[in-house]
């Protein structure tokens, strides 16, 4: 291809077009006049706004009886606002969420309100010793019997046939 060609490329319609597409997608945008605010995460204003959260939370537990606070469907929409509350004050403030902070105030009202809504954790024993035995043996004679099974199939030379 000689450069005649190459010109004619370049001055169609679409292909300048297309070349400053490129051009602006390699080189950036061109700056507006308009410059970008970044926010920084503003961490004392954080704290306050976590704790807004939280006391607006502590008022809405308060007519729930304690003996329910481990029952979440008599404090789902409450707990719901809370978390709503500090995920978008988080995000308002310029923070990422999850963030550390927001994470340990989190961690602090769960202390308070759920600690001891732990669910009864079942302990794992073995099984007795039969059942035991049971349990390893029926894979093991399983296993012996296949490969007997197959032995004696590769034998046989008149199943196949």
């Amino acid at each position: 291809m000689d450069s005649t060609h190459i010109i004619l490329i370049v001055m169609d319609k679409n292909a300048s077009f297309i070349l400053k597409l490129v051009l602006v997608s390699i080189c950036g945008a061109s700056n507006t006049g308009r410059s970008l605010k970044t926010i920084r995460c503003n961490e004392t204003s954080l704290l306050l706004g976590m704790q807004l959260c939280g006391e607006y939370f502590k008022d809405q537990m308060k007519p729930i009886d304690q003996k329910n606070w481990c029952n979440l469907s008599y404090f789902i929409w409450e707990y719901h606002h809370f978390s709503t509350c500090t995920e978008n004050f988080t995000v308002s403030e310029g923070c990422f969420w999850p963030n550390p902070l927001v994470q340990s105030y989190i961690i602090d009202i769960h202390k308070h309100y759920f600690s001891n809504c732990s669910l009864d954790q079942v302990i794992w024993e073995d099984p007795p010793d039969d059942t035991l035995a049971i349990l390893i043996l029926i894979p093991v004679i399983l296993t012996i019997l296949m490969i007997a099974l197959v032995v004696w199939c590769s034998k046989r030379n008149d199943i196949f046939l």
